[in-house]
């Protein structure tokens, strides 16, 4: 029978979650080994560099930066000495086919001013639907975030959750309710309903489908702000690499994970691709959680409770483009959305219809104007992420990629005012959900994990530890909390976390940080 080392904590993939929880650990004592597929870390958080020009690959918007800040004090470090970054402002520029602009702002005076353009009642009813995001942002911090949450079960104490208080915020959660009902419950005019839905792509999902608890991440944003790390994206894992080896994690990369050693019971340790075996006391998977039951630790009793459970739907997928321009666009914002003229149309055609969008939303950044570094003089690395369904098994965007790509640029000029758009492009790359799903081993090609639907238990993932493997925990887009930046910030110090409290691993005793202060923290 093979036997464990006790000492050892492994960590399967060095996406951002999984740096967070090779961090977290490391800085409360363990013994942390991390195993990269790829030849980089930071999974999506990838750059691209060429003749020139750079481009962040995945994520480009960093919100709550609160939660990475907090993974830097376990160790008793400061972020911003790793990860330098400036906030931003305007937060975003919206773009709408009827050709009006409308700006994202902090300042509640200014935004307030901006609004007034839309409607008599668009700046009461902003602000009032901010303050319910906050409630549902405090209701979170308390009932939700910072703990391993697999279902409604886990929550709350139902021994106290009738009493007035708690009732309350239950109730506030409008479970029942989909993001978009509750949003144009208190902003009827469709121009500013459909930029305050657009908060919920952080999660790739539509607003239709979404629970309205959902709208927290307004207030999130708003309050934080959105911040740029000096650099580009890749500036979060590189700071957090340099944090993990100095806190003596063992980073591996081109190594890819092939199984995980268990007895049925408890996880015992890794089978690398190559055939090398590494034993532990304790894996944290950071691969996508369908995808590691299905193919890590196959015809298991876990496995087959995990299918069992629940019916995990993948989140929408993508097209991305990477312009590297010779020119700048001086209307574009670092952050913009430019949006479809109907979007209960646009999100039918992608989660109902299973097909990309005739008429699509797209998400550009155009850093240039932030960080000069990214592009030669006068210049622009202009990245346009546009959603898509998940793969689908007739999907061949080997033939599909060319007439959408048309579409994203005509739609560029059209609405956004970039004119001559494909006569300025000097580089261009791209990513569709094919090369998405192949490059970073996603279910589908999502992007962010599993989809957000469903008015009751949309919110819901499978929680950070499993019910029926033990010393196995989860991390990642595809793990509670969820998708997006922060939210996979925040899985990956909640997986340690678990793992810290369950005393699965011995620790060697020598705290890096303020273990004692943070370890049973919930809010």
């Amino acid at each position: 029978m093979v036997k464990s080392n006790s000492e050892k904590v492994l960590v399967i993939g060095g996406g951002l979650a999984g740096l967070a929880s090779a961090c977290t650990l490391a800085a409360r004592g363990y013994k942390v080994e991390l195993f990269e597929k790829n030849d980089w870390l930071g999974g999506k958080a990838a750059v691209l560099e060429k003749e020139g020009y750079r481009f962040d690959m995945g994520p480009t918007i960093l919100t709550i930066p609160s939660i990475l800040a907090r993974i830097f004090s376990e160790a008793s470090r400061k972020m911003e000495d790793y990860i330098p970054m400036v906030r931003l402002e305007p937060q975003w520029r919206s773009f709408f086919d009827d050709g009006s602009i409308l700006d994202l702002v902090s300042d509640e005076k200014t935004m307030q001013e901006n609004l007034g353009k839309f409607g008599p009642n668009c700046a009461s009813g902003y602000k009032k639907f901010l303050q319910y995001s906050e409630r549902l942002n405090r209701i979170s911090q308390r009932f939700f975030f910072w703990k391993s949450i697999g279902g409604l079960r886990d929550m709350f104490d139902w021994r106290t959750m009738f009493q007035p208080g708690s009732l309350t915020d239950v109730l506030a959660i409008n479970m029942g309710k989909s993001v978009a009902q509750c949003v144009r419950g208190f902003v009827p005019e469709h121009r500013v309903s459909q930029m305050i839905d657009h908060f919920t792509q952080y999660v790739g999902s539509s607003p239709y489908q979404s629970p309205a608890v959902l709208c927290s991440i307004a207030h999130m944003q708003t309050s934080e702000g959105i911040w740029y790390p000096l650099g580009g994206t890749n500036a979060v894992p590189r700071g957090l690499k340099k944090l993990g080896e100095e806190l003596g994690v063992v980073f591996h990369t081109g190594k890819g994970v092939k199984r995980i050693i268990n007895d049925g019971k408890k996880v015992l340790g890794i089978v690398l691709e190559n055939g090398e075996e590494v034993l532990g006391a304790a894996v944290v998977s950071n691969c996508d959680t369908v995808r590691t039951h299905r193919e890590l630790i196959p015809d298991t009793r876990a496995a087959y409770k995990f299918e069992g459970r629940r019916k995990y739907e993948p989140a929408c997928s993508g097209v991305v483009l990477y312009l590297g321009l010779d020119k700048r666009y001086e209307q574009l914002e670092h952050h913009d959305f430019v949006f479809s003229k109907d979007p209960e149309e646009e999100f039918d055609w992608i989660y109902n219809k299973g097909e990309p969008a005739p008429d699509p939303s797209c998400y550009v950044c155009a850093p240039a104007k932030t960080d000069p570094s990214v592009a030669p003089n006068g210049c622009e690395s202009l990245y346009i992420l546009v959603h898509t369904p998940y793969l689908r098994k007739h999907h061949d965007w080997s033939k599909m990629f060319p007439a959408y790509r048309k579409v994203i640029l005509e739609k560029m000029e059209r609405t956004a005012g970039l004119k001559d758009l494909q006569k300025h492009i000097r580089f261009e790359a791209a990513l569709t959900p094919q090369d998405i799903n192949d490059r970073y081993h996603v279910l589908n090609g999502a992007i962010y994990g599993l989809a957000s639907h469903g008015k009751v238990l949309g919110a819901f993932k499978p929680s950070n530890r499993s019910p029926d493997l033990k010393s196995l925990y989860f991390s990642g887009g595809s793990a509670h909390p969820g998708p997006g930046m922060p939210m996979v910030l925040m899985s990956g110090w909640i997986a340690a976390d678990t793992l810290d409290q369950d005393g699965i691993a011995p620790s060697n005793g020598e705290k890096h940080g303020n273990k004692q202060a943070l370890a049973h923290s919930n809010s």
